[in-house]
């Protein structure tokens, strides 16, 4: 027989092996040190939000405004990639691998090394791509204060934005080997989490300037008591439109806090809904368990990498049509049909029209319902807000499914993957004979449905969460991806400390 074809990746072997990476602990890693350098690591992100980029002028262009929330960084601090490149990576990796372009069999194990280390590379290769074109009249210099011209002075500012997205990569890896959970994951929700907090209680105004009727403060909680208190019965109920500005105007509105109150209620009803499979020990009598196969079986991680790729579609979009080398392209360079926008408006990298336009975020009710209503908002039509929301809901639940069937064959969540584990501990399914191949069958029933019927749900979910809006412009997308990364957190952490104090179920698990 044949020796099967090997991938062209074999050729990084070496460099793969050779490439700088955070060591595994050498044994068990205890539960108060994962804690120690989860906490670490996530005090060491805000900090790093907090450090401006050195010499940049104030006037920022953030290629990837609308999608902040999953960028988890902070515009114009040497964390304004934030996990953009890991994130860009993975997708192009699953992409190629799920097309059979990469010839990768990721249940094998020295295939899936190569894998890994690819990824790694690709991370470097993205971090540049996705820095340097920040430079091109975007992120500027100030020249004054860094005392170079030219080049040298795009090149201190690429090298900080590389800087910081290095960073990220090396504290992801460092949650994942000595800590609990996912450092992408927690940098989300911490980011996140820090909006929404200021979405309900920042007391400043929504803009700069003094108080008044029509710029109350920005938190959903003093700005709706400041416009209570404020208005007359007449400005209330009469055209003034108190209400209306109460509950869907103000920047932080009562429909917002709502909504994500709602997303909050059923992101964790989904969350609990799950398919048990009954296991019972083979040698062991009495010895029976449940594993249990969660409607959401993916995690949060397919919606992630729609929304990370979203975020580089607009950022290709806003490049073509206003970078002076990158317009002149033919056929994609300045055509409005792939994406339309005025660098000189409030929100130069929000697409005006074109195709990047129907798939931006909806923003909640007061983007698109609103003028759906009324006809219009002056641009577009009220038709193309309601194809706008048929267009990013289909894209979202589409692009989800994909990735969730994609990242459960490079997770080792398959069916023949989670039945090597089962049969591993020991276990099996009672009824059946005590087989891999058996187990792998009775899987096979339910794995790849519940993957579909999840991707499709969660992106869904994010979706309709991002139509209905939330408080601290976090977006629905983010919100979701928040609560469901908290509720894992805390299940990982149960998860560790049950290994902690039995240690027989770290080989259940596959920590060890």
């Amino acid at each position: 027989m044949a020796e099967e074809k090997k991938s062209r990746l074999y050729i990084l072997k070496p460099v793969i092996e050779r490439w700088p990476a955070v060591t595994k602990p050498e044994g068990h890693a205890t539960f108060r040190t994962k804690i120690i350098w989860t906490v670490l690591c996530l005090i060491l992100y805000f900090i790093l939000t907090n450090i401006m980029i050195f010499g940049l002028k104030s006037n920022v262009i953030d290629l990837f405004e609308q999608y902040r929330f999953i960028m988890a960084g902070a515009s114009g601090s040497i964390m304004h990639l934030g996990i953009g490149p890991i994130v860009t990576a993975s997708i192009i990796l699953q992409l190629f691998v799920g097309a059979k372009i990469i010839n990768l069999d990721l249940t094998k194990k020295e295939d899936k090394a190569i894998y890994q280390g690819t990824q790694k590379i690709l991370v470097i290769v993205m971090i540049v791509v996705e820095a340097v074109p920040q430079v091109f009249g975007y992120l500027m210099p100030n020249e004054g204060l860094i005392g170079m011209t030219g080049d040298w002075a795009n090149i201190i500012i690429i090298s900080q934005l590389c800087l910081g997205a290095l960073l990220v990569f090396f504290m992801d890896e460092l949650i994942s080997k000595w800590g609990i959970g996912s450092g992408i994951s927690l940098f989300i929700a911490a980011g996140v989490s820090q909006s929404i907090f200021t979405g309900l209680f920042n007391w400043l105004p929504a803009s700069v300037g003094e108080l008044s009727l029509i710029n109350p403060p920005a938190g959903v909680i003093p700005g709706t008591y400041y416009l209570a208190t404020e208005m007359t019965l007449n400005q209330l109920m009469g055209q003034y439109g108190g209400y209306q500005q109460i509950f869907i105007n103000q920047a932080n509105s009562i429909i917002a806090l709502i909504g994500t109150i709602a997303i909050f209620f059923i992101v964790v009803y989904t969350e609990s809904s799950r398919i048990e499979l009954p296991l019972a020990h083979g040698r062991v009598r009495g010895a029976r368990g449940r594993y249990p196969i969660r409607l959401i079986y993916a995690s949060n991680i397919p919606v992630i990498l729609m929304a990370a790729l979203l975020a580089n579609i607009n950022m290709f979009a806003f490049l073509f049509y206003t970078n002076d080398a990158l317009s002149g392209i033919p056929f994609i360079g300045g055509q409005w049909w792939i994406g339309e926008y005025n660098i000189a408006g409030a929100n130069p990298s929000t697409a005006l029209g074109g195709g990047s336009w129907y798939l931006s975020n909806l923003g909640g009710v007061n983007s698109w319902f609103m003028p759906m209503m009324y006809g219009g908002d002056g641009i577009h039509a009220g038709w193309q807000f309601g194809l706008k929301v048929v267009a990013y809901l289909s894209v979202m639940i589409f692009g989800s499914v994909l990735f969730a069937k994609f990242w459960i064959e490079t997770t080792d969540m398959g069916p023949s993957s989670v039945a090597r584990q089962i049969q591993s501990s020991g276990m099996q399914i009672p009824g059946f004979r005590r087989d891999p191949r058996v187990l792998r069958k009775v899987l096979e029933r339910y794995i790849p449905v519940v993957t579909v019927i999840g991707g499709a749900a969660v992106g869904a979910l994010a979706g309709f969460a991002d139509a209905i809006g939330t408080i601290g412009n976090a977006s629905g997308t983010g919100v979701l991806l928040t609560v469901g990364i908290i509720i894992r957190l805390y299940e990982d952490i149960a998860k560790e400390q049950a290994m902690e104090m039995h240690p027989v179920l770290r080989g259940f698990f596959g920590a060890e």
